[in-house]
């Protein structure tokens, strides 16, 4: 299929992208490079070995939306444009309803227009609110603690409408768990413009010598070290969800799928920092900040419906993660030093 990546040269996207080329897909990338860069596409195409076209737009722009859609013969969006960090969509919630809520309603009627009904979109764990039972399976009640969150949760009930209204529609709803990691190759992974906002960038740049310290925001929640429990999953291992997703979608009845996309393990912030170190050799001095506005204590998977229905599983550890983050951080490092 002709796939167009909303978000395409970001983190998640180019990883998505390369794994989409690797099974024998076309992408097209959209992006507005807003927290990206453009040279991504140069270093998707060393590891593909193949030419990726990219449309500089914003997903608010319908007509240029359009314009791509039929320009490139798209046959099925994955759809990752969005902002995307809690505070500041505490701080600047007017910002994330523009941007996420009225960006994805633009995106789906220019969809409409051109004929375009297939969508995987880009979801989150944060649907989940706080969590009344773990791990959390599809079934959990959905809610939100922070506007972040709150606009996922909307994009997934007008998703839900639009499928109701129109069965022709294929659309995967896939809720994230924490992506971490990096490609193989060392040229693609997270780096964030700015402070980064997860943690194992902010991680990877103080080992660097980068930032001085990691900031641990909260140790008294009611966690083992009091710190937040989250299910990291490795960025190549979500890249192979998409894949599996689009590739069902397709094949299947209902006009609407949701899954999970995680391993269904915890980690704490202080086991995090203690296996990168570990893994890396290397230090991670840290100190504890204050809690975050809508952050939970805990938050990890149930994987097993996207098991039994996609024949997908998370297949990298921990040790993978950390690795595969160390050794972009040192690929960005000698690029910088060129």
């Amino acid at each position: 299929m002709n796939i167009l990546l909303t978000g395409g040269t970001g983190y998640i996207g180019s990883h998505v992208a390369a794994a989409l080329i690797s099974t024998g897909h076309e992408v097209v990338c959209f992006d507005n490079l807003a927290n990206s860069d453009a040279v991504v596409i140069d270093r998707l195409e060393a590891i593909t070995g193949t030419a990726i076209p990219l449309v500089v737009g914003d997903i608010r722009d319908g007509d240029a939306l359009r314009h791509a859609l039929t320009e490139h013969g798209v046959e099925a969006v994955i759809h990752f444009a969005g902002l995307k960090a809690v505070g500041e969509s505490v701080a600047q919630p007017i910002k994330y309803y523009d941007n996420n809520v009225r960006g994805t309603l633009s995106l789906v009627e220019a969809m409409a227009d051109c004929g375009v009904k297939t969508l995987v979109f880009s979801s989150s764990a944060t649907v989940y609110g706080e969590p009344r039972y773990l791990p959390l399976d599809e079934s959990h009640p959905t809610s939100a603690t922070n506007p972040y969150g709150r606009t996922k949760l909307m994009i997934e009930e007008m998703l839900t409408d639009i499928a109701a209204a129109d069965p022709d529609w294929r659309i995967a709803t896939l809720r994230y768990f924490n992506p971490v990691g990096a490609h193989d190759s060392g040229l693609i992974g997270e780096n964030p413009n700015g402070i980064p906002n997860n943690l194992m960038p902010f991680i990877s740049r103080v080992a660097a010598g980068r930032l001085a310290e990691l900031s641990v925001f909260g140790n008294d929640y009611d966690t083992p070290d009091g710190t937040g429990v989250r299910d990291y999953i490795h960025i190549v291992d979500l890249a192979d969800g998409h894949v599996a997703a689009l590739d069902t979608i397709v094949k299947i009845e209902p006009a609407l799928s949701t899954w999970n996309l995680g391993t269904g393990q915890g980690y704490s912030v202080l086991d995090m920092v203690e296996a990168f170190e570990r893994v890396n050799s290397v230090r991670v001095p840290y100190r504890v900040a204050p809690r975050r506005d809508g952050d939970v204590a805990s938050c990890y998977a149930s994987p097993e419906r996207a098991a039994r229905e996609l024949g997908w599983t998370a297949q990298r550890d921990l040790e993978a993660m950390c690795a595969s983050s160390w050794s972009f951080e040192r690929t960005l490092a000698m690029r910088n030093s060129d």
